[in-house]
């Protein structure tokens, strides 16, 4: 839960093109290391290594580089992440809820008023 926190005050302080594509991934004595989810945003990190380490000193972590790794997985886990879309319902499923709902209308009135 820490390393998430430093996470959320150390990433919105990369340009907003970068942040999605990076996240702190540990603290390991003396340097941060980063993950990136590609080869260009390795690169453009590296650009932003001065602003991180200022910011990581600024609030009190005893910092001097940045480590990056690219990986090739989802830094983010997403929310549905563990649950499978639902899969739309069949022809035959339709037919049976429409069926259903239409039974449950009022039957239509004649001209002359009789049922």
């Amino acid at each position: 839960m820490w390393l998430d926190a430093l996470d959320r005050r150390l990433v919105p302080l990369l340009p907003p093109s970068l942040a999605p594509h990076a996240r702190l991934a540990n603290v390991d004595g003396n340097r941060l290391v980063f993950l990136v989810d590609s080869p260009i945003w390795h690169a453009r990190l590296r650009l932003s290594a001065d602003v991180l380490l200022d910011a990581a000193r600024s609030i009190g972590l005893d910092v001097s580089d940045i480590v990056i790794r690219t990986s090739t997985r989802p830094l983010r886990p997403e929310v549905d992440a563990g649950r499978a879309r639902p899969k739309p319902p069949s022809a035959v499923a339709r037919k049976a809820v429409a069926a259903a709902l239409a039974s449950l209308q009022p039957p239509d009135d004649d001209d002359n008023g009789t049922r």
